[in-house]
């Protein structure tokens, strides 16, 4: 049966421990990193696991076409929505002075549509996808602009993820909670 997971808490707050832990001991796990460079920690944190539980998982950087670099996995993890989103709102609006609202909602809207897009293609190969998002609803409106549109773009897409996904988990100081699922 397939299984959407998404983990979201703030910086530094152990999600991507949580991650790696989730899927310790699967063999063949995608971990799928949208920005360019993976940080140390976690691909240290990678290797450590696939050592210790006697796997072997790929590591992509710069991840662009989703779809395709999941065909034919049954583990994947997805780091992060939030840099996801960013590239989608840099595609769409390279200068953040011609933000408005409607701008801001085709952003939105252009995310939601490629990440369910690949939620329902992991569902059909009946494979299992784990995406890591920050939260960022727990710190004050940020004065910059670019920050602000940011902040509500990627909350709006949180939320959509979060609801169409099968477990949810906060994770705060190394510690998920489940607050989503069976």
């Amino acid at each position: 049966m397939s299984k959407i997971t998404f983990i979201t808490g703030g910086a530094a707050s152990g999600k991507s421990r949580c991650a790696i832990s989730y899927f310790a001991s699967c063999d063949n796990v995608l971990y799928m990193f949208i920005s360019k460079h993976i940080d140390e920690e976690t691909k240290k944190r990678i290797e450590y696991n696939c050592e210790k539980n006697d796997v072997t998982w790929d590591i992509a950087t710069g991840a662009e076409d989703l779809i395709s670099m999941v065909t034919g996995r049954k583990f994947t993890i997805l780091d992060n929505l939030g840099a996801y989103v960013n590239k989608v709102k840099s595609k769409i609006c390279p200068n953040i002075e011609d933000m408005d609202d409607e701008v801001k909602r085709d952003i939105e809207k252009q995310a939601i549509k490629d990440i369910s897009e690949l939620i329902d293609f992991v569902r059909d190969a009946n494979a299992n996808l784990l995406i890591i998002s920050t939260e960022l609803g727990f710190g004050p409106t940020p004065l910059d602009k670019d920050q602000r549109y940011f902040r509500e773009i990627l909350g709006n897409v949180n939320q959509r993820i979060a609801n169409i996904s099968t477990d949810v988990y906060l994770s705060t100081s190394g510690v998920p909670f489940k607050i989503k699922g069976i």
